[in-house]
């Protein structure tokens, strides 16, 4: 099964241009990395679009109308700060622009970290 080639065109021109993206293929799917971290990723199946948001807004992103908790296989929970975003729920720009904004707060959170420890 392929993933959806528009949805990766869609994310493609949702990352900001001054941002560094390196395209990998991942859990079945096409992930987007963004300064080396996966910030999304366009999926064969299990939901149109897998997200990595901050696990501090988790319970509040799974409240969004098409989200649920990502799962690595059937009743394989990946945890918090994944979550699964079904295709019914991307059709309108604004809301991939509302996840997109979701994920790239999380990685500017995470590279902070990261050039903080360093």
């Amino acid at each position: 099964m392929a993933y959806d080639a528009e949805l990766a065109d869609r994310v493609r021109r949702a990352v900001p241009g001054e941002r560094t993206v390196r395209e990998v293929r991942m859990f079945g799917g096409l992930a987007f990395m963004v300064d080396d971290e996966m910030i999304a990723c366009v999926s064969a199946g299990g939901g149109a679009l897998l997200v990595r948001v901050s696990r501090s807004r988790d319970a509040e992103y799974l409240s969004v109308t098409g989200a649920r908790r990502a799962e690595m296989g059937t009743g394989r929970s990946m945890g918090e700060g994944w979550i699964a975003v079904e295709e019914a729920a991307l059709t309108d720009d604004g809301d991939l622009q509302f996840w997109m904004h979701a994920v790239l707060e999380h990685n500017a959170e995470r590279t902070a970290a990261k050039a903080a420890r360093s």
